[in-house]
Order: structure tokens, then C-alpha cells, then sequence
């Protein structure tokens, strides 16, 4: 059987009131199963966004409720909602967010000093395919490669949890194809679940699962019984 490490019941968040009212993400209940790999797709507006910042306690529901493991997430502080983001969860984002002062490896090294029990950075600057690139600055490094200093930065503490923010979204199609295997290779590596929003339906056909979103709802989940490799996409 496979374990449930999040799952939600009728999670909602809201913003405004009365007649401004938008729901930005309306009824969503779902379950997020250890290792498996998840892309939420849908158009801008659909909801992807508010559902990752839920998940990843960057926001917070205004209805429902949401749990990671046996934690409630719920009605959490802002201080639990900070230790349960540094403990277990790791996020890469679309436009990489590294400091551009400090070089790759030492983005990585100051995310790993703020967990207990992080991973080695220079293991984790290896493991992402930037072996001989740990001294060059972000603006020495492709799109692709900044992105790879992401994803290490976000999986040197070895998080529960991967949470990507359109990841290929800044990148062209053979960095983006690459990050992709990329990220299917740290699900495998870590055993954590990947959660990865897009707008790009040919990303689908590599996850386990695809939440399909529409006006701030979860329309449907379909799971994909054949994934296919990385390399196999057609971007």
C-alpha cells in the first residue's frame, strides 16, 4: 500500500469578501503519495499556484483542511508553517531565485546550514550534473545550469517534499527536457513526491498523476499508467 504523506478535504482559499470575493482555489481534496511523480496543469488563473503555496505552507486555507503526514497544517502559526517549509520541504522555482553574489556551491551550502542532517553540498552539486561548475556565479551559468543550483539548493536538506514552480518555464526545450529527467531522477534518489505546475500539457505524459485544474478547482485527476522517460518528450 502506498503511504499518504498529504492529503486535503474540501481546501479552499479565498480572497476579499462579499461581492469581491474570488476563490482562488475552491473544494479541492486530494491525496499526495511518497515517491510518486505529480504535475498540475491548467492555464494561467486556473488555481496551480495557490494550490502549491498550500502545500508548501506559504499560504494559508481559508476553508478546509490540509495535513502532511499526520501533522494538520491547518490554522498552523506563521513560526510552524516556517519550521514545517525549512524541515521537510524543498522548492525550485521558475526564475531560479539564487543570490547572485555567491557562487553555485555556496548557494547550496547556505540552504544546507539553516537544517540539521543536511546532505553533503558538494555530493549534492554532483548529483545535479554541475561537477567543475561549484565556483562560477550565477551569471557564468546557462538558464539550465542555474536551474540545476536550484534543484540542489531545494534537495541538499532532504526534503519530504519537492515542490517546482513551472521549472522549464524560463528554460528553451533541450534545458527544459533535461530538467525534467533531471527531476525524475531526484524522485527516485530521495523517494520524496514531486509536484510540478505548468501550463505545458506535453509535460503530463512523464508524471504518475495529473491534476487538471479550471477556475480554481481541481476538474479532474487522471493517472498516467505508462509515463514515459524524459528524453521522449516532444517540447
Amino acid at each position: 500500500m502506498r503511504q499518504i504523506l498529504m492529503r486535503s478535504e474540501n481546501l479552499w482559499r479565498r480572497y476579499g469578501s462579499g461581492a469581491a470575493t474570488v476563490n482562488a482555489l475552491a473544494d479541492a481534496t486530494f491525496e499526495i503519495f511518497s515517491g510518486e511523480f505529480i504535475v498540475v496543469l491548467g492555464p494561467s488563473g486556473s488555481g496551480k499556484s495557490t494550490l502549491l503555496n498550500m502545500l508548501g505552507g506559504m499560504d494559508c486555507p481559508t476553508g478546509g483542511r490540509l495535513w502532511f503526514e499526520e501533522r494538520e497544517l491547518t490554522g498552523c502559526t506563521n513560526d510552524a508553517l516556517s519550521r514545517y517549509r525549512r524541515d521537510y520541504v524543498g522548492f525550485v522555482f521558475q526564475f531560479f531565485n539564487l543570490i547572485p553574489s555567491l557562487t553555485a556551491l555556496e548557494n547550496v551550502a547556505l540552504a544546507a546550514s539553516i537544517v540539521r542532517n543536511a546532505m553533503d553540498s558538494g555530493a549534492v552539486m554532483k548529483m545535479v550534473g554541475l561537477n567543475g561548475r561549484e565556483h562560477h556565479f550565477p551569471s557564468q551559468l546557462s538558464g539550465g545550469e542555474q536551474q540545476r543550483v536550484s534543484i540542489a539548493r531545494a534537495i541538499v536538506k532532504k526534503p519530504r517534499i519537492l515542490l517546482c514552480d513551472e521549472p522549464t518555464g524560463a528554460l528553451d526545450s533541450v534545458a527544459s527536457v533535461a530538467i525534467v529527467a533531471l527531476l525524475l531522477d531526484v524522485r527516485k534518489q530521495l523517494g520524496c513526491p514531486v509536484v510540478a505546475i505548468t501550463h505545458n500539457a506535453e509535460m503530463a505524459r512523464v508524471a504518475d498523476r495529473v491534476f487538471h485544474m479550471k477556475d480554481g478547482r481541481i476538474d479532474h485527476i487522471t493517472v498516467n499508467e505508462a509515463p514515459i522517460p524524459a528524453e521522449e518528450l516532444e517540447w
